[in-house]
């Protein structure tokens, strides 16, 4: 086997790379400045640490590649999977899945493709990485390569961090982004997508052709009223707007939850009502001339009845839900955003 230095070109859907003693950890927040983003329990750094979505890209000849990486920590969500699960894609297309335990430091994928391949080798989505290095058969390559596919920037909550996916290159974002040939960034905190301004200012100064802002649920524990949300939400997307002039934005609505759809919440607030005063936050902001902002209404992209099939707590699909939550945003948010501002990909 061959020894690969690695360095923080290999990585792509992070923020930002730590470099520690013989490691390098991917952020989807900049752990530089992790002082600049106070939550209770430090609940927003524990799930940007995750790695949903974060892959390490590169161009091979090898038949087989081992990833190192420190141990792996004992699973929080055991109910979901015994093992965390590593994803290699190539040209888009899941060629290989293989199950790592706790204690694990290694994941091997063998019998690959003869030639020149571009390899995405996709992080378990549920837990922080140091990843320490990487193997190639015989006397075998490998390269970081730039990746020069439109970027696509996705924020939200845990519907979008997706630790109960069947796999990390089959989180929603993922399933889409490979469809379409987009380079992702997920933005999916699990219970942590609060409308945070400097998470606003962290999305406006990075590079990116879409951006789907997928908001609300989160809010729905009564950190947003009818009063603060709608302006939250419009400072959201004027904050972007900032540096993203004339990007394309999808602005989405809460899935179904049927606990608060009608019923109200501890501040007196609804997810029917969020979903309301989305809409017109987006009809205000066309008005005044962002001709670059759409709106989904979330129902479309998970309903009341698919909720019920493929949820047991009645907010986080499972596996297959993910699947064709994936199939539900596409045609009705990333398609339509691709078809009417079409990039050269």
């Amino acid at each position: 086997m061959r020894q690969i230095e690695l360095d923080k070109s290999w990585f792509e859907g992070a923020v930002e790379i730590e470099k520690g003693d013989g490691y390098l950890k991917p952020w989807r927040l900049p752990c530089s400045r992790r002082h600049l983003f106070p939550s209770p329990n430090d609940g927003l750094f524990n799930a940007a640490e995750h790695c949903s979505g974060v892959r390490l890209r590169f161009l091979t000849d090898s038949s087989s590649l081992t990833l190192h990486f420190q141990p792996l920590p004992p699973l929080e969500r055991p109910e979901t999977s015994h093992l965390y699960i590593f994803d290699l894609t190539i040209d888009g297309e899941l060629v290989a899945s293989k199950g790592v335990g706790a204690g694990g430091e290694s994941v091997t994928f063998e019998q690959l493709p003869e030639g020149e391949k571009i390899v995405e080798l996709w992080l378990p989505q549920h837990v922080g990485m140091k990843v320490t290095g990487l193997e190639t058969a015989g006397k075998a390559d490998a390269r970081a390569v730039d990746d020069v596919r439109p970027r696509w920037i996705t924020y939200g909550s845990s519907l979008t961090h997706c630790v109960r996916a069947h796999g990390p290159s089959r989180i929603w974002p993922a399933i889409v982004a490979r469809r379409h040939g987009l380079n992702l960034t997920s933005l999916g905190y699990g219970g942590q997508c609060h409308l945070d301004p400097l998470v606003a200012m962290m999305i406006r100064d990075m590079p990116a052709d879409y951006i789907t802002l997928k908001v609300g649920i989160n809010t729905v524990s009564g950190s947003l009223s009818a009063r603060t949300f709608p302006a939250a939400v419009m400072g959201l997307v004027q904050i972007i707007r900032e540096k993203h002039e004339q990007t394309p934005v999808g602005l989405v609505s809460p899935i179904g939850y049927p606990p608060h759809e009608t019923t109200p919440n501890r501040v007196d607030y609804t997810i029917g009502a969020m979903r309301e005063a989305i809409a017109d936050v987006q009809v205000r902001l066309r008005k005044a001339g962002d001709r670059h902002l759409l709106y989904t209404n979330g129902l479309k992209v998970f309903s009341l009845d698919e909720i019920a099939t493929y949820t047991l707590d009645q907010c986080h699909p499972n596996g297959d839900g993910i699947l064709l939550m994936a199939d539900n945003f596409d045609r009705e948010v990333m398609t339509p955003l691709l078809e009417a501002f079409p990039r050269e990909r």
